[in-house]
């Protein structure tokens, strides 16, 4: 990204990517915040993920995430592939695995950018890719005693 007006600030980050990692332990929405923290954005987004009490109509009691030992480095390919795409001057992603109880958190992304609009676009496309690429499955336990996949 060439500097418009010879500020320092307008310059291409460095290494906008502070922060991938797959944790067997809680995730910090704190943490995610400061790593994308940059005093040339002006923008930055964050999504967070919990683990919701149902799905497909029915209860959810309790979940565990386990992943492909190749998830991490996925994470990182998909963070690339966002940097790439947009103007973004710090990006940090962090997924949960083990098991998981309702309202815990299950993922943190943030993206920070120079404008706002453009740091919605990066996070959503950060943790949508995510979603959808990485190998990470999710084996939720219901109410009715029943079992199921998810990403599997």
């Amino acid at each position: 990204m060439a500097s418009t007006n010879g500020h320092p600030g307008e310059q291409a980050a460095q290494d906008p990517i502070k922060l991938i990692a797959i944790r067997d332990a809680p995730l910090s929405v704190d943490e995610v915040f400061r790593a994308v923290g940059d005093d040339a954005a002006g923008g930055t987004a964050l999504f967070v993920g919990t683990v919701r009490n149902h799905d497909g109509g029915t209860d959810v009691d309790e979940l565990g995430y386990s992943c492909h030992p190749s998830a991490e480095d996925e994470m990182r390919r998909i963070a690339e592939k966002v940097v790439a795409e947009y103007p973004v001057r710090a990006l940090a992603a962090v997924h949960r695995v083990g098991d998981l109880a309702v309202g815990d958190l299950a993922v943190v992304v943030g993206v920070s950018c120079a404008h706002r609009g453009e740091a919605f676009d990066a996070c959503r496309k950060l943790i949508d890719d995510l979603k959808h690429e990485v190998p990470i499955w999710k084996h939720q336990k219901f109410s009715d005693g029943t079992e199921g996949w998810v990403g599997a």
